[in-house]
C-alpha cells in the first residue's frame, strides 16, 4: 500500500509559499453560500474509506439530501494535497492533527476537524537491529526518518518515556520512500516509520520493534478538515460528509467484504495486507466512540504537546515566541494558546446531530 506522508519540511516550505500568495485570493467571502464543494484525500489506511464513500455513490446520496454537490479527488502527494486546500483550491481535506497546525492553519487559514477518523494504533513504529534492545539503546545511535513528519514526533516521545532527549541520538533525514532500501544497506541500525514501511521493517529477522503508537494512543491523529468559513457559511457540507462517514464506518465494523476489498483495491494493497494495516488504525466506528474521543481533556493534552513539539521545530511561524502562538478550541468551550487567533477547532456539532439522527 503506497503511503504519501511524505517530509513536511519541504512540504511546509512550498506550502507556506503558496499560502501567502494565494489564499488571500482564493478564500470565499464571508457569508458565501455554496452548492458545490471541493475535497481531496490521500493515501493511507484511515483516509482510504473516503475513496470508498465517493466511489460507491453513497457521497452522491448524501450530497442529494441536502441539494447541494461534493467532489471527492484523490491526490497522491500530501504536500500537494496541504497546499490546495490551504491556498483555498479545496474546501476540506484529509491529513493528521500535526498537518493542520503546522501548515494551512499556521498560514492563517481556520480549520475544523469536521470528522476525527481514527488515530494510529501501532501503525508508527520505531525499529533497531538486534535482539533485546530497547529505546535506551538508541543513544548515540544515528536514528533514520521523515524530518519534521509524525515519525519525528514518535521519536521524541518515545525517547520521553526513556528517559533520553533528541540530543541523545541523530536524526538523519530520510523520505519515506527511501526509508526501507536505507534500511537495507546495512549501515541503518536504526528508523522510525509507518505502515506499510513499518510492517516491511518489523519483518526483517535482524529487526525488532522497540516503540510505537500504540503506547502513545490517540496522539497521531487522522482527520477530515474543513475550512471554518465555508462550514459556518454552508452546513450542509459537514452534515453530508458527516452522515457519508458514519454510513461506511458502519460497513467496515459489519466487515462488508465488498467495501473492504474496493478500499484494498484503490489504496494498492490485498485484504489482507490491509485488514492488517487497519488493525493498527483506531477507527471510531460511531459517533459515539468520536463524540468520547474528542470530549475528552487527553485530546487537550496531546494537542498541546503537538504544539510545543512544532514549537521547537521552528514550524508555529517566525514570529512565535511560545508553543502558545496559535489558537486552539475544542467542545465545551474549552481552548488552548491564543484566545485572540483560533484558529484550529475541534468541533462535536456535527456529531451530535449523527448521534440524535439529525443528519
Amino acid at each position: 500500500m503506497q503511503n504519501n506522508r511524505l517530509s513536511r519540511l519541504a512540504a511546509r516550505v512550498t506550502t507556506l509559499c503558496a499560502i501567502g500568495c494565494l489564499v488571500a485570493f482564493s478564500l470565499p467571502a464571508v457569508g458565501e453560500s455554496k452548492k458545490s464543494f471541493n475535497v481531496c484525500w490521500t493515501i493511507y489506511a484511515g483516509w482510504v474509506p473516503w475513496g470508498y464513500v465517493d466511489s460507491s455513490g453513497i457521497i452522491d446520496k448524501w450530497a442529494r439530501k441536502y441539494g447541494i454537490d461534493i467532489r471527492i479527488t484523490q491526490i497522491n502527494d500530501v504536500g500537494e494535497a496541504l497546499n490546495q486546500y490551504a491556498a483555498g483550491k479545496f474546501d476540506a481535506c484529509s491529513m493528521t492533527n500535526m498537518d493542520a497546525l503546522i501548515v494551512p492553519v499556521v498560514g492563517g487559514v481556520d480549520t475544523t476537524a469536521l470528522v476525527v477518523g481514527s488515530y494510529s494504533d501501532g501503525g508508527d513504529g520505531v525499529v533497531i537491529k538486534g535482539k533485546g534492545k530497547t529505546l535506551k539503546d538508541l543513544k548515540g545511535m544515528s536514528v533514520y526518518l521523515p524530518e519534521l513528519t509524525v515519525s519525528h514526533y514518535l521519536l521524541a516521545r518515545g525517547l520521553e518515556t526513556a528517559g533520553l532527549r533528541e540530543r541523545d541520538v541523530k536524526v538523519v533525514n530520510t523520505s519515506d520512500a527511501d526509508l526501507v532500501a536505507a534500511y537495507d544497506t546495512g549501515n541503518v541500525l536504526a528508523a522510525v516509520a509507518w505502515n506499510p514501511q513499518l510492517m516491511t521493517l518489523k519483518a526483517r529477522p535482524d529487526t525488532m520493534e522497540i516503540f510505537n503508537s500504540h503506547q502513545i494512543p490517540g496522539e497521531i491523529i487522522d482527520i477530515m478538515v474543513a475550512n471554518t468559513r465555508v462550514l459556518k457559511d454552508n452546513p450542509a457540507l459537514g452534515k453530508a460528509l458527516t452522515g457519508a462517514w458514519y454510513e461506511v464506518m458502519a460497513m467496515i465494523k459489519a466487515g462488508n467484504a465488498e467495501a473492504l476489498e474496493a478500499m484494498a483495491k484503490s489504496s494498492g494493497t490485498d485484504l489482507a495486507s490491509y485488514r492488517a494495516q487497519l488493525k493498527n488504525t483506531h477507527l471510531f466506528h460511531t459517533p459515539q466512540e468520536n463524540l468520547v474521543f474528542v470530549t475528552s481533556p487527553d485530546l487537550i493534552k496531546t494537542m498541546r504537546r503537538v504544539a510545543q513539539f512544532s514549537f521547537e521545530k521552528g514550524l508555529l511561524g517566525e514570529g512565535a515566541k511560545n508553543a502558545e502562538a496559535i489558537g486552539m478550541s475544542f467542545p465545551g468551550g474549552v481552548t488552548l494558546g491564543d484566545k485572540k487567533r483560533i484558529l484550529f477547532r475541534f468541533d462535536d456539532a456535527f456529531i451530535r446531530m449523527a448521534i440524535k439522527g439529525g443528519l
